[in-house]
């Protein structure tokens, strides 16, 4: 199978330097593969490593860092604002250069039977690596922690998970793997200890409140900076730019008389979303560049599309 993919794991640290770079170390052991990025948050105590390769390469890297995510990561003792059911939270593949979304799915669909043969951790298919409309979304998956997921799957059939078994891992939880287009996840920081202040901004501005479309937000806590945040996916930047998700957080923190500190991007933009944002003010640290996803694969002779 010819092609490249990226692959881009969310795993349940944010906080132990040591843990991260083994996990680097798990996914780039395997020839082929290259670490793009790496995005760490104390207050969500949550990284993002991003990974592309062939679709051979990235099959045995994913299966290899989430075995060595459910080593050393232990649900149990893991407090963090960002929602997550897992060790590896979820581990999504995007068909770039090459390579086609058939590809990724049957992918998911590989790789999530081995996690849940051989490392006994339940999977949930989401987005395109999954046919059922009620939990083919991430926020369905998680709608109220695992706790709440942990008495669907033992009371409801509909809930039983794709793979592995009907009760979540001891220590790693639950995983979900799927196959989606690229997003953007971005960031707006508030200044204002009120989380409910920005939950309810998030509220208003994302698609499935009748905000702007194809956004999802949630509102989320940041004490190590004594700030709250908006923490939004662009799941389509053709129908709403970053530029316009951040004006309409920062339009919806203005109204409630609370200013904008700053904002991030977490993770890698498409060339395209990143020229969208040419002459707007998004109170960003640094987006220059090389944050985009093609110039990091260029860096590697591999392509984008």
């Amino acid at each position: 199978m010819a092609g490249t993919v990226e692959c881009i794991p969310n795993f349940s640290e944010g906080r132990d330097p040591g843990v991260i770079e083994q996990l680097e170390h798990a996914l780039t052991a395997t020839q082929g593969v290259v670490l793009l990025d790496r995005h760490l948050d104390e207050d969500h105590h949550r990284c993002v490593l991003t990974m592309a390769g062939t679709v051979e390469s990235i099959e045995e890297a994913a299966f290899a860092v989430v075995a060595k995510a459910a080593e050393l990561i232990d649900l149990k003792h893991h407090m963090g604002q960002h929602p997550r059911l897992g060790a590896c939270d979820v581990l999504p593949f995007v068909p770039l250069s090459g390579s086609t979304m058939e590809q990724s799915i049957r992918l998911a669909h590989r790789v999530g039977a081995q996690i849940g043969e051989d490392l006994r951790i339940p999977v949930f298919l989401y987005e395109e690596a999954c046919e059922r409309s009620f939990r083919k979304r991430l926020e369905q998956i998680r709608k109220g922690g695992l706790e709440s997921l942990k008495k669907r799957m033992a009371t409801e059939r509909a809930w039983a998970p794709d793979f592995g078994p009907a009760e979540p891992h001891p220590t790693a939880g639950v995983i979900a793997v799927g196959a989606r287009y690229p997003l953007i996840a971005f960031n707006v920081v508030l200044q204002s200890h009120d989380v409910s202040l920005a939950r309810d901004v998030a509220r208003s501005i994302r698609a499935s409140n009748g905000g702007l479309p194809a956004v999802k937000a949630i509102g989320l806590e940041l004490k190590s900076q004594g700030c709250v945040q908006v923490s939004m996916n662009l799941v389509n930047y053709h129908q709403t730019p970053v530029h316009v998700a951040f004006e309409a957080v920062k339009r919806a923190a203005v109204l409630k008389g609370v200013a904008v500190v700053k904002s991030e991007l977490v993770g890698l933009i498409p060339q395209e979303a990143f020229a969208q944002t040419e002459g707007h003010d998004l109170q960003v640290d640094a987006l220059t560049q090389t944050q985009t996803l093609e110039h990091r694969l260029g860096q590697y002779g591999l392509g984008y599309g």
